[in-house]
């Protein structure tokens, strides 16, 4: 028994070792991301690159809060978008009527996330599959149309009209332009780093057992409703987040930002970057925004472009582009060992 005990604690010592280490791989990454994208003022001064940035620092946050739920647990939301449009009127109107801090306005922001997605995951996260995403994507439309027509507090369909106040905090001026680069940027790896942490935790693994078989996951003493609404309300706070950078961007909030055309590019950057790889959703968000860019310098017709590219994932990868890299460098590895 003695052994068999000493076996085990040295088996438990080394997981335990190995998830240290790869903790303190990831924070170091993510120092040398955040170091990577601060620098870049210094080297360009394009500034449409660095709104480029930023908007992918939004959609990025978005987009892969929304892996959580469809790659890592198997949730897929069409409503995912109400959380994105929340967090930037949310954040707008506390700034308008109440002129908070911006740290203070951020972390309320967060709160009132939380209970409306607490409180909408409830009722979602007890459905399966199809009544999920469909129920998912009439609660955006209900806070959607919430938006149009509450026009004295929303501004209706014209959106948050005067702009945001940007009072400076810590030394930090928001209403700078490089100031809200370098913001945006250290909220899109902080949101990552955190996000990745959540992925490779054991609650991590516990969401890809319910994704696998949630009724293993139930008789194994796993309560399923409970996590799935831990992680609905999880992935809420970070879409949220990523509304934030967005209303700080465009210094207002729209309904588009709402609409459930923002789940939809959600989904679609799933697609593009791949859902299996924690970075997919990343890949996807920068292809997104190029074919954006691009397709509409060229042609009034994206739609149609953006749809052929969709059938070439769908139909010719029939995965996204980093799961395909991923799963062609693990085929050459398996060759090279087998030779």
């Amino acid at each position: 028994m003695t052994e068999l005990e000493a076996g085990r604690a040295e088996t438990l010592a080394s997981v335990r070792g190995g998830a240290a280490f790869q903790r303190y791989r990831d924070v170091l990454i993510a120092v040398i991301a955040f170091a990577v994208l601060a620098s870049l003022p210094l080297f360009t001064g394009s500034k449409a690159l660095l709104d480029f940035v930023i908007r992918c620092s939004a959609y990025g946050l978005f987009a892969t809060s929304l892996n959580l739920l469809v790659g890592y647990t198997g949730l897929t939301s069409f409503g995912h978008g109400m959380f994105f449009g929340l967090g930037a009127y949310s954040f707008g109107l506390i700034m308008q009527k109440l002129g908070l801090p911006i740290p203070v306005a951020f972390v309320a922001t967060l709160a009132i996330t939380a209970v409306i997605a607490a409180v909408i995951g409830a009722i979602c996260v007890r459905l399966k599959e199809i009544y999920f995403a469909f129920v998912t994507l009439a609660f955006q439309m209900l806070i959607h149309s919430t938006i149009l027509s509450w026009a004295s507090f929303t501004g209706g369909d014209q959106g948050l009209r005067g702009g945001i106040p940007r009072p400076a905090f810590l030394g930090i001026n928001l209403a700078n332009h490089v100031h809200l680069y370098i913001a945006s940027c250290a909220l899109l790896v902080l949101g990552l780093l955190a996000m990745r942490q959540i992925a490779q935790s054991p609650f991590g693994y516990t969401l890809r057992m319910i994704r696998d078989n949630a009724a293993r996951a139930s008789f194994l003493g796993i309560d399923v409703w409970r996590a799935k609404l831990t992680v609905f309300v999880l992935a809420a706070l970070f879409a949220s987040m990523g509304g934030m950078v967005m209303a700080l961007f465009v210094s207002g909030a729209y309904p588009e930002f709402a609409y459930w055309t923002i789940s939809g590019e959600g989904i679609f950057i799933n697609m593009l970057g791949g859902v299996s790889t924690f970075l997919g959703p990343m890949v996807g968000t920068v292809l997104l925004l190029l074919l954006n860019d691009t397709v509409t310098r060229f042609t009034e017709y994206h739609g149609i472009v953006l749809g052929v590219v969709i059938l070439f994932f769908a139909l010719g990868l029939r995965k996204g582009l980093l799961d395909f890299v991923a799963e062609w460098f693990s085929h050459r590895r398996d060759a090279g060992e087998g030779r």
